[in-house]
């Protein structure tokens, strides 16, 4: 087997900055309207091409196993789609929390499609990508698409949209939100009514699932409280990261140094594009 070099990939985070739930389809998926930011924020894809087509997990992700990896899949899923028999040996270096409604599961799936993409020569297009990356989960095309967006449908359908410089303070409370049941809770509203991409400015809409995850979590709704009292705070995804959009790194520095201490966090800046924009066309 030959072994070429170990190149390092990032992952950024997104944030919802709304999300809006407008009903549910037959087969359980629900539908929404959401605008994605991506963030600068992110894990990191360490991978190193071999050319004995094996997928190789190099070290374990605390209580995922690698048939569920979504890594994992994502590369077997490009393998077979494209009959490559190249491999590839992955090293996940892991800071964004799982279960933290900002994507990062998705996000890395989608980094090993851009990354192999390019790694392994096969030159598929965007869109043949983002129709791959559908098969791995809903929030994953997103990460494909490479651009912050207006979302619809179950979060595939996406327009790109130009959003205003920003930082974020978010908070990550040590708890793990299961996305699966916060969906199926009887006390989900799923009527929004749906808006139109040009009906969207700052500080538009709300996040339908807040209510659910801030019963269900108290320490999400902690610290949904206390950020709320420097602004309109809100939650990202189906939880449990929460976060407030400031105008500013200094402005949001200042309000991060306040946090309480037993709640993890960081200070981030919006992105205009994916790091991997160009790796598909």
């Amino acid at each position: 087997m030959t072994l070429k070099k170990i190149e390092s990939f990032p992952a950024p985070a997104k944030l919802n900055l709304f999300l809006h739930v407008l009903g549910r389809r037959a087969d359980g998926y629900h539908l929404l309207q959401s605008v994605f930011r991506l963030i600068d924020r992110q894990d990191t894809l360490h991978l190193r091409v071999t050319d004995d087509g094996q997928i190789r997990r190099l070290a374990d992700v605390p209580g995922v196993p690698a048939t569920q990896d979504l890594c994992v899949r994502a590369a077997r899923l490009l393998q077979q789609h494209t009959h490559c028999r190249m491999g590839v040996d992955i090293r996940l270096e892991k800071i964004l929390p799982m279960g933290g409604g900002l994507g990062g599961g998705s996000s890395d799936a989608a980094t090993m499609l851009l990354a192999l993409n390019r790694l392994w020569h096969l030159d598929l297009p965007r869109a043949e990508l983002q129709v791959l990356a559908l098969q791995l989960g809903a929030d994953v095309p997103i990460f494909v698409f490479g651009r912050n967006a207006w979302a619809e449908g179950i979060g595939e359908q996406l327009q790109p949209m130009t959003l205003l410089p920003a930082w974020y303070v978010v908070l990550a409370p040590d708890v793990h939100v299961v996305t699966a049941q916060v969906f199926a809770s009887e006390q989900l509203t799923r009527d929004t009514i749906p808006a139109k991409m040009a009906a969207f400015f700052k500080g538009y809409g709300h996040n339908d699932l807040e209510p659910v995850v801030y019963r269900q979590y108290p320490a999400v709704a902690s610290a949904l409280d206390w950020l709320k009292q420097f602004g309109d705070a809100r939650m990202s995804g189906s939880g449990c990261c929460v976060f407030l959009e400031c105008d500013n790194e200094v402005e949001a520095n200042r309000i991060f140094a306040l946090k309480p201490a037993q709640v993890s966090g960081f200070v981030a800046q919006g992105l205009n594009q994916h790091p991997l924009l160009d790796f598909a066309d």
